[in-house]
This record gives structure tokens, sequence and C-alpha cells, in this order.
């Protein structure tokens, strides 16, 4: 906004990290950028390789998530729970749990392009084969579900704006449901 009032170029672009372990940026950053017309790059959208799908249940403390040995702290049952649906949508889409992660947070509103991290050509081929992928709504809904992220106040409050102020109209492509403290008859009132 200051670039805009001084006549100056604009930023264009958001680089944050955002993948399906990390949405907290949902609450602020996100809505912001779509706000001012700004792309949003995600970084680590794999998580450190947490959602490739090499670490599983059945190996836990076995292999490491990657170079970076604090990844593995990063990894719980809430991870493993991710992990599984990404392995199971990537059997149903005869893809790998990696293009699946990628997939879904190339397909935010928003996202204009996605920072890779491979380290060799086989994991580029992976990332890369990623743009083929294409989720269903049933599955996006699934990873949503998963991994919504609790945020901050105002954030839950702010959701039912929606209801306080709209009363069942859409918005900007956002329905609302009427206010449960609104006017519930139909009809004259005078």
């Amino acid at each position: 906004m200051l670039a805009e009032l001084r006549g100056y170029t604009p930023f264009i672009g958001l680089q944050i990290e955002y993948s399906l372990l990390e949405r907290t940026v949902e609450g602020e950053l996100v809505p912001m950028a779509r706000e001012l017309g700004m792309g949003v790059t995600p970084w680590s959208p794999l998580k450190s390789g947490i959602l490739t799908g090499r670490q599983t249940r059945a190996n836990a403390g076995k292999e490491s998530p990657s170079k970076r040995s604090w990844a593995a702290s990063l990894v719980d049952e809430k991870t493993y729970d991710v992990i599984d649906e990404l392995v199971k949508i990537a059997k149903v889409l005869d893809s790998t749990p990696a293009r699946v992660a990628l997939s879904w947070v190339q397909a935010r509103q928003g996202v204009s392009s996605t920072i890779i991290g491979a380290r060799t050509i086989q994991q580029l081929d992976d990332n890369l084969a990623a743009l083929d992928v294409r989720l269903t709504e049933q599955q996006t809904a699934r990873l949503d579900e998963l991994t919504t992220p609790k945020l901050n106040f105002p954030a839950p409050f702010l959701a039912m704006a929606g209801s306080l102020q709209a009363g069942g109209t859409t918005i900007n492509g956002e329905p609302s449901t009427p206010s449960p403290f609104g006017v519930t008859k139909t009809g004259d009132f005078y």
C-alpha cells in the first residue's frame, strides 16, 4: 500500500512456507495476498520431505524425512494420518504421495508458482509430474479436513461474520448461512 501511495512499483508476490502441514498462512497472509492481487509462491511444499510418503507408521523411527534431523521431530500421529491419506490417494491416481501433496498446494487459490527442493533428477522428475495430477473435490476435501489449522483469534470469529452480515447470500463467491440470531420469520413484519 505504501508503494502505491508513493508511486513505487508494488510487490507482486509473497513467498511463504505453505504445505498440508503448514497452513497457518491461510489466516492472514494468503487472504492479504489475494486481496492485493499478489501471487503466492510456497516454499517447502513437502515439509522437508515429510510428505513424500517415505516415512510411514510401519517404518517409524527407521526412515529420516530428510538430511535435516530436526524434521523428524515434526512427525506425529496427525502427520501419519496425512501421509496415510496421501498414500491412499496416490494409489487411486496411480501417482506418488509427493505428487499428490504438490498438486494440493499448487491448486490452492492464489498460488502462482511453487518452490521445490529436489536433490536428484529422480526427485525433480517426480515433482514436475505433479503438474499433471488432478485431485477430485472429495480428495481435496479429505486433505483439507485432515489439515485444517487452528487459527488465532479473530479468524474463527470472522468465519461467522458472513452469516451475521450477509444473511444467506453469496458475496464474492463466499456463501453464507442465515444467522441464528437474526430474523427467523418470513412474510410481513409490520
